[in-house]
């Protein structure tokens, strides 16, 4: 396992990769600044200044809670409240889901915006999960970066491979996870793999906790992050302070290796943007016909144009090819972020309908986030990065996945019958099918507890991902909890900024209050597709007069860099 003071090139590439619709202000090059190598991990909170305006500690951790194996360094970075001290009312813990996400990163890009968002009684708190980043051990299955770029196959990290793009890409995608599990479990030779579990994450969340002088913890966690907290209600309900959490995933599918029903929702993702551009008229959507079912029946025709005859592209830095699941991920990445996605991806459409593929790929190219094997980082030890991660959290989590090939191919034809997606959605199965190494005992559910206070847990209508189902199964298993829907698709509330539903975000952390029983909370000034006489842009809209606009443009902010992170597993997410 290898650790490093600094960013790993791939891990920044990875996450901005994710960002090519629209730009996203990482702050990454702040993040370099530091040097997290300097510090020692104790068991306390031992803060150093850093960056700018922040402050850094190490907090040393069991890295087994059921044995002496060692320890962990979990790194944990603050934006100091700033209320007078009688007014303070702790830290508030961020997860940005992934899993894979780095808190330290997101915490260093937009701790200002949190703080203006959740107010200054609060210490902002990000913090590496095990095996992310700058906690250490990190998890990376190779030695060095140029190692890794001759394992990998240049998409595995940015893009699923569409699973019916030929009989042969679930046995090819087979194989290469068989090769990597085997790769992972022979590297793992300090026997760190098993304990990079969202259980044991969880615990780290209470050790950071108390370790602020609080028994109870405060946490607001999206996408992958939901799945943790409700995970920490589970096991520590007495420790319960403020738990909010958003874009649910279910405990049952995440534990069973079987995200099936992440996709429930996603065909009614898509009919948003459909509906939506007849709405918007010619003139705001490039992919514009008078109704839904001939929009729908022109990509049709589309994606079975590109499965026939993809387009080869060449331009004066770059090459590449246009084919079904380049384009397969070109849509579903859309459904991620439908606010800031919609009228460039109607724009792209047209522009291949019409055989122009030049554009659309020089815009949502992936970046070379993979090493330059002549430079001297080529041999350098390999760090931690986002993909890594998700895999052996994710798998390590889960069921013990020994599917064959034919299991595999019962398995999307199963979910292919839910949803028209299943084709994408399926690696998430196939990726678990060589992973080698499960620690006995790990926590795998129920989830649900009575909780010292209750939940506040949101949904969209049409999440493409994690369907408003599984947040209503969630307020069903926390006694007290409430479910605030917010209508709008897109993955979790950060899609587009609501004063109702976050308002009702910050009130609960503020007050303790909760937002009536059923609410269900439009977003503020966001359209699908802006008219063309709007100045505001395409990621840019006006608010309602009548909201908080210093709230909402937090959160806007807070938005335009926890979506990528929060759809970790994706590409071109914005």
């Amino acid at each position: 396992m290898a650790f490093s003071s600094r960013f790993s090139r791939l891990a920044i590439a990875s996450q901005l990769l994710f960002a090519l619709f629209v730009p996203i202000p990482f702050a990454f090059g702040q993040s370099s600044d530091f040097d997290w190598e300097t510090l020692t991990a104790h068991e306390n909170l031992t803060w150093t200044s850093c960056y700018d305006g922040f402050q850094c500690s190490l907090l040393k951790v069991p890295l087994d809670y059921s044995a002496d194996k060692g320890n962990a360094s979990i790194a944990v970075v603050r934006l100091p409240a700033t209320a007078p001290k009688f007014e303070y009312l702790g830290p508030i813990l961020f997860n940005p889901g992934g899993p894979g996400g780095s808190g330290v990163s997101t915490i260093v890009s937009i701790g200002s915006q949190f703080a203006q968002f959740l107010g200054p009684q609060f210490d902002i708190v990000g913090f590496d999960p095990r095996g992310v980043s700058f906690s250490k051990p990190a998890v990376s299955f190779f030695k060095t970066a140029a190692e890794r770029q001759s394992w990998t196959p240049p998409d595995l990290d940015s893009r699923y491979p569409s699973i019916n793009a030929s009989s042969g890409v679930i046995p090819q995608v087979w194989g290469q996870f068989q090769l990597i599990g085997q790769l992972a479990q022979e590297r793992d030779t300090d026997d760190v793999l098993q304990h990079i579990t969202t259980d044991n994450v969880a615990r780290d969340m209470l050790r950071i906790t108390q370790a602020f002088g609080f028994e109870k913890l405060q946490y607001w966690g999206v996408s992958y992050g939901s799945l943790l907290g409700a995970t920490f209600a589970t096991l520590f309900p007495d420790n319960v302070g403020r738990i909010a959490i958003d874009g649910i995933m279910d405990w049952e599918a995440w534990y069973s290796a079987n995200l099936t029903d992440s996709i429930l929702d996603t065909d009614e993702t898509l009919q948003t943007f459909f509906d939506g551009c007849v709405a918007a008229g010619p003139s705001a959507c490039a992919f514009y016909a008078p109704t839904a079912s001939q929009i729908a029946a022109n990509l049709a025709s589309l994606t079975g144009s590109i499965l026939a005859q993809p387009f080869p592209v060449k331009t004066a830095i770059s090459h590449g090819i246009i084919d079904y699941t380049w384009f397969r991920n070109y849509i579903f990445a859309s459904l991620y972020s439908p606010y800031n996605a919609f009228s460039s991806f109607a724009q792209g459409l047209a522009q291949l309908a019409a055989g122009n593929a030049t554009g659309v790929y020089t815009a949502n190219q992936t970046p070379d986030f993979e090493c330059d094997c002549k430079t001297e980082d080529a041999g350098k030890p390999f760090t931690n990065n986002i993909y890594e991660s998700l895999i052996a959290t994710s798998c390590g989590d889960g069921a013990v996945v020994s599917d064959s090939i034919s299991d595999l191919r019962a398995f999307y034809e199963r979910e292919a019958t839910l949803s028209s997606f299943a084709d994408i959605w399926g690696l998430w199965r196939i990726h678990c099918s060589g992973w080698k190494v499960h620690r006995p005992g790990r926590f795998q559910g129920p989830v649900g507890a009575n909780t010292s206070f209750p939940l506040l847990i949101i949904g969209n209508t049409a999440d493409p991902v994690t369907p408003i189902a599984w947040a209503k199964k969630a307020a069903a298993l926390f006694p007290k909890s409430v479910l605030l829907t917010q209508d709008s698709p897109g993955h979790t509330s950060l899609v587009a900024p609501s004063s109702c539903t976050h308002g009702a975000l910050r009130a609960y952390f503020q007050n303790g209050t909760f937002p009536a029983p059923n609410t269900v909370c439009d977003v503020d000034g966001a359209e699908l597709f802006p008219s063309t006489n709007s100045n505001s842009g395409n990621a840019r809209r006006s608010l309602n007069k009548g909201g908080d606009n210093q709230l909402l443009e937090a959160v806007r902010a807070i938005g335009d860099v926890v979506r990528p992170i929060a759809a970790m597993g994706r590409s071109w997410v914005v």
